[in-house]
């Protein structure tokens, strides 16, 4: 009697603690972590500042974990989780429904499935739920493995296409032996085709399990709610009772210099160098990330002053691989048709090495210091950004170590990086394309793992940032909360002040110029004048304004358009005034340094020739010319390859003064702030910077009437490409002012938008031809003139399958129609996609700006929401089949093809 009380009690208590709740761990800078009585892990990191929500579910697998004739199996798995479970059949579909932007990702040591969406209670809800369920219940079937493989197929051969994807490969198998960081992510292809489905189902069973996972949870939502949630969906999951298998391989010191010559067809010249570097979690690695600035980073880094300034490449780059086991710092250089890629290649290893003979400076040094906490910080401040940040740091062994890299770099010296660089940055542990003997080898220190306890001793977490009051980002809060002012000189402000996390500014300058007489010809010199702006200044060098902008923590991009410049700035509260005043001094002062110019030429020619073997540029380009009605030299025509090198080739920096000074000024223009900022100190900042700055040219529109696209079909070739696209192209009589636009508007997306779109289930779902598979609309804000556009990425076996199944789903929609449940689903997921992109200050500045321009508040926005939530199916419909003739569609192919 007493023995069977005793197993009763035994019994009661194991599943009370299966039941229980999530349990405090510890709090470091605003991050609560939690752990389960089954191992799983979860961090919560609140922030009100914006109303949007990101999860994200980190599993401790990647292709670090898989054994011989395994390889891809853990990318398969991140494709097959989505295929469905018991409860829920098709993931993508309810994803759209709830309008949630989500996807999954894998790499060396993690894979991770990640989702963001307005912040909703009941979809956070639904989506934990979906992940805790998917965890353990995939049905990892052959059905689907068998339909899915095309689509990993796809994929593999998408990026057989990009030589830098492929060199980059190649580089990390030379630089690991026997370490598994060596193979690729996607795997082999032999491995990946002939996969035993019961063995990819034991190593599902292995490491998806609530002990080998950490959930992120960031945005905003309600603390005590979430705790709940996770409690119910996750914690009724058991603690596996396997143990996890126990990886010992380490590579040994690499003893000598190691080469290799990729040969493809297409692209152009690129060489990259590796050196092995300690764990992410190492001291050291700190030095290895400000590395990888003060040598590939541009301008200030030394590839980019001693290489590519000299005219010897078109660009320079660098990262590190932070990783849990011993990792890796990439330096490379792209080379323009026409530069010697070999010299190029060795003068790439003499600069990285010479570090021990010229010993990097202090100003080098904290440069890269600045740059790199700017980016931290920048990335720590944006709650979507940080929740799927800290899964690398979980990778790599504990997410504090995310806060604890921070620290190091803050607190690194010049010693260190020059000691490092010493010490790692040698022949012997280099891997290049180019193979150089050494009589004397120099080894760098042996690898080694890391005691995580040991370094995380002595890490003091900071003060937990202050929490940001809520937003309701509603377009009537929009509307009452914007500030609108027109300035003396006739430039348009709008502003919007709201808190934000980290006091985040955006600002949105658009300025517009010319008339369609005047930018004829002028199309490239455009687009150059704009990219020059950032590269000096009256008063300032090219290096002077990157470090203004890394002083200043801003973030500062320019695009041009046929008639408008855009500088977009993502700066802070107490740097916003500044930054403004650097923007209007870089737009009324550019001193377009000839070394520049010349660098941007070779890599805007570097970048053409690319294109010209490339499916996706050459099918892009083909459709834009088709029955395109305007002269060469009128902005609205789209120049052949050859057209646009030898505009490119006539550039001179006498033609950008000259453009600069006839057409650039703020008499025509919008500016839009959006953030944590003193409305009146920005309206004065942009007064000062910019006030009555007029154009000598005025400013009329390039109207851009419309005109249909040559109908018909054609075939590009493309030998030795891997992958092929297809591409599809309509006008509309439309623009986003007519009474049709809402109705067709969601049309196409029923038809191609999103996870749960016609064409995404049967291209993609079904018969799983495509990894890519879309349809999309350039909406016209002005006169009616819109251009429909669809698409699909495919092996050029399935030509005719991928082509025949989307002209199938287009004829099935325009005849049979969209059925009622189709039309609510997808006006639910339009309208939740539509809210989470006005929680983005980004979107949201761009879209003031814009509503200056038409004179339009986001009322309009409003009424848009309206009309889509009130659009009947017959509505929906009879919009589909008034506009999407498929007797007008413009249909290009372009693809390594073997038949007609």
């Amino acid at each position: 009697m007493m023995l069977r009380l005793a197993l009763v009690l035994l019994l009661l208590l194991a599943g009370a603690a299966r039941a229980a709740g999530p349990v405090p761990v510890r709090a470091v800078e605003g991050i609560s972590e939690y752990r389960l009585a089954n191992g799983l892990q979860l961090l919560l990191v609140p922030d009100d500042s914006k109303p949007s929500t990101t999860v994200n579910l980190t599993l401790r697998v990647g292709s670090r974990h898989e054994n011989y004739g395994e390889t891809g199996m853990a990318h398969l798995l991140e494709h097959l989780v989505f295929k469905g479970t018991p409860t829920t059949r098709n993931a993508w579909a309810e994803f759209t429904k709830r309008g949630l932007r989500a996807n999954g990702s894998t790499w060396v040591d993690r894979t991770n499935y990640y989702a963001s969406f307005a912040s909703n209670e009941a979809h956070l809800q639904w989506y934990l739920g979906w992940l805790a369920d998917a965890m353990v219940n995939s049905f990892i079937a052959k059905r689907d493995l068998d339909t899915e493989m095309t689509v990993v197929r796809n994929e593999m051969e998408m990026g057989e296409n990009e030589p830098s994807r492929i060199l980059f490969e190649k580089t990390l198998a030379a630089m690991y032996q026997w370490h598994n960081y060596g193979k690729s992510t996607i795997g082999a292809r032999a491995d990946v085709e002939n996969v035993d489905v019961a063995r990819l189902r034991a190593f599902y069973k292995t490491y998806y399990q609530p002990d080998n996972a950490t959930l992120v949870v960031s945005g905003r939502f309600d603390t005590a709610r979430v705790l709940g949630w996770v409690g119910r969906s996750f914690g009724r999951l058991p603690r596996p009772q396997r143990a996890m298998p126990r990886l010992y391989t380490l590579d040994p010191v690499q003893d000598g210099e190691r080469s290799l010559t990729l040969r493809r067809s297409g692209g152009t010249p690129l060489a990259m160098a590796g050196w092995h570097m300690p764990p992410a979690a190492h001291p050291d690695q700190a030095a290895a990330e400000l590395l990888a600035l003060v040598m590939g980073d541009a301008p200030g880094g030394r590839l980019h002053r001693q290489l590519v300034e000299p005219g010897r490449a078109a660009g320079a780059f660098g990262e590190t691989l932070g990783l849990a086991d011993p990792g890796v710092l990439l330096l490379g250089l792209q080379f323009s048709p026409g530069q010697d890629a070999q010299a190029g290649a060795a003068a790439l290893a003499q600069v990285a090495e010479s570090a021990a003979t010229q010993p990097i400076d202090d100003t080098e040094f904290r440069r890269a210091q600045a740059r790199w906490l700017k980016h931290w910080e920048q990335q720590f401040s944006d709650p979507e950004r940080v929740g799927v940040a800290l899964s690398e740091s979980v990778a790599q062994g504990d997410w504090r170590l995310f806060f604890l890299l921070r620290d190091r770099v803050q607190q690194a010296t010049l010693a260190d990086i020059n000691r490092v660089a010493a010490q790692r940055l040698v022949p012997a542990n280099r891997t290049l394309a180019l193979y150089l003997p050494s009589d004397k080898p120099q080894r760098a220190p042996a690898p080694q793992r890391v005691d995580l306890a040991e370094q995380l001793q002595g890490f003091a977490p900071r003060p937990a940032a202050p929490s940001v009051p809520p937003f309701d980002a509603s377009p009537g809060n929009l509307d009452a909360r914007t500030q609108l002012r027109t300035l003396p000189g006739g430039l348009k402000l709008a502003l919007l002040p709201k808190p934000t996390r980290g006091g985040v500014v955006r600002v949105e300058i658009e300025l517009h110029h010319g008339d369609l007489a005047g930018l004829r010809g002028q199309a490239e010199v455009a687009q150059m004048v704009a990219a020059m702006l950032d590269k000096g200044a009256n008063g300032l060098d090219r290096q002077q304004v990157r470090d203004q902008l890394d002083l200043l923590k801003t973030e500062l991009s320019v695009t041009a358009s046929a008639g408008s410049v855009n500088l977009d700035l993502l700066t802070r509260r107490e740097h916003a005034v500044a930054a403004i005043a650097l923007a209007g001094k870089l737009l009324r002062t550019p001193s377009f340094p000839v070394n520049a110019l010349e660098e941007l030429r070779r890599q805007a020619l570097a970048g053409l020739q690319a294109q010209r073997d490339d499916p996706e540029a050459l099918a892009e380009r083909q459709l834009a010319r088709r029955g395109n009605p305007h002269a060469l030299g009128d902005p609205r025509y789209a120049p052949t390859a050859d057209e646009s090198e030898a505009e490119l080739k006539g550039i001179t920096v006498q033609k950008l003064q000259e453009f600069h000074r006839r057409f650039y000024g703020a008499g025509f223009g919008e500016v839009s702030a959006v953030g944590d900022f003193d409305p009146e100190a920005v309206a004065q900042a942009v007064q000062a910077a910019l006030g009555n700055w007029k154009s000598p040219s005025g400013y009329t529109r390039v109207p851009q009437p419309l005109w249909p696209r040559t109908p018909g079909r054609e075939l590009l070739r493309t030998p030795d490409k891997q992958n092929a696209v297809l591409g599809m192209r309509l006008a509309l009589p439309l623009s986003d002012n007519d009474a049709d636009y809402p109705a067709f508007y969601l049309a196409n997306f029923i038809l191609g938008s999103g996870g749960d779109s016609r064409l995404w289930k049967r291209v993609r779902e079904k018969e799983g031809l495509s990894y890519s598979v879309w349809s999309w609309v350039d909406w016209s804000r002005h006169e009616p003139h819109s251009v429909w556009q669809a698409g699909a990425i495919f092996a050029p076996a399935n030509r005719d399958k991928v082509e025949q199944a989307m002209r199938e789903e287009i004829d099935r929609a325009l005849r049979d129609g969209f059925s009622a449940a189709e039309v609510q689903s997808g006006r639910q997921a339009l309208l939740a996609a539509r809210r989470l992109s006005r929680a983005q200050d980004a979107t949201l500045a761009v879209q003031l700006a814009g509503n200056l321009e038409l004179g339009r508040r986001f009322a309009f926005s409003q009424k848009v929401d309206e009309a889509l939530a009130a659009a009947t199916p017959e509505q929906v419909n009879a919009a589909l089949r008034k506009y999407l003739l498929p007797e007008a569609i413009a249909t290009v192919l372009a693809g390594d093809f073997k038949q007609p």
